[in-house]
């Protein structure tokens, strides 16, 4: 807790988040993703999606369209049960996610405004479903996922935070080593304006590699929104929703997942 307090401390004093660049995880430093976030880590988790899709269509390999696919490691743990297209706003993020899993289509876009002109069984949205501030690019998001479907046809979603149990400030450091780079980043999620829908995200990056250490900062911006607004918009898009929560071993609160049936 000391720890926790210390490092909110020095975030307050030392740095201005209105001065940092962006979204470079995404860009410059996209590099770095698989070291802070290594694809085994997601094996538990995509075990739930897998059992989300077999009890939909199995027997079989349906056709799936990840919107975010990023680096493309939840995807990795489902592509022996899939036929999968990958998009992604980041070539950078996208160029991961063809080397981890080199038998998917892969194509640069913004899923709030792709439009492949085909249809697919299910739709697919990680975690980058959080990248979304606000309910409008939120409800384009639902909007590409219904062009994308079928009546029947399921969407899945899993945001990383809900805006009626998450409690802020929080601090978090991790320590990964891959190849030659050691990686030790700090992680602050804070709220500078909670009558909005987002929160912001800063992170310190301390790498070391070939005896040297680098030092690098990056700024999220991620949405909160309450579960009424989740059901809302989907509803609105065309889809029935319900909710699916399994227990992680690795995970200190309950997994969700958003389950939309096209209507």
């Amino acid at each position: 807790m000391l720890a926790a307090e210390s490092s909110n401390l020095w975030y307050r004093r030392h740095m201005d988040p209105s001065a940092i660049t962006p979204n470079r995880l995404f860009s410059d430093l996209a590099y770095l993703w698989p070291v802070m976030s290594p694809p085994q880590e997601y094996a538990e988790e995509a075990q739930c999606w897998r059992t989300l899709l077999r009890e939909r269509f199995s027997p079989g390999r349906p056709r799936v369209l990840e919107l975010g696919v990023g680096g493309g490691h939840n995807l990795s743990h489902l592509t022996n049960d899939v036929e999968a297209t990958a998009v992604d706003i980041s070539a950078e993020m996208l160029r991961h996610s063809v080397a981890l899993n080199p038998g998917v289509e892969h194509i640069v876009g913004d899923m709030r405004r792709v439009r492949l002109g085909r249809n697919f069984q299910a739709v697919l949205i990680h975690d980058a479903i959080s990248c979304m501030t606000t309910p409008r690019d939120l409800a384009a998001v639902f909007a590409t996922a219904a062009a994308h479907l079928k009546s029947g046809g399921l969407l899945l979603t899993s945001p990383d935070y809900f805006a009626e149990s998450l409690a802020l400030p929080r601090t978090e450091c991790h320590t990964y080593t891959r190849g030659d780079i050691e990686l030790t980043y700090v992680e602050y999620t804070y709220d500078p304006d909670p009558s909005d829908t987002m929160i912001d995200i800063v992170f310190t990056f301390f790498i070391r590699s070939a005896g040297s250490l680098q030092i690098e900062h990056d700024r999220l911006q991620a949405g909160v929104f309450p579960r009424s607004t989740w059901r809302k918009l989907m509803y609105s898009a065309g889809f029935e929703y319900s909710e699916r929560t399994f227990h992680l071993q690795h995970w200190e609160y309950p997994y969700t997942i958003l389950v939309g049936v096209f209507r």
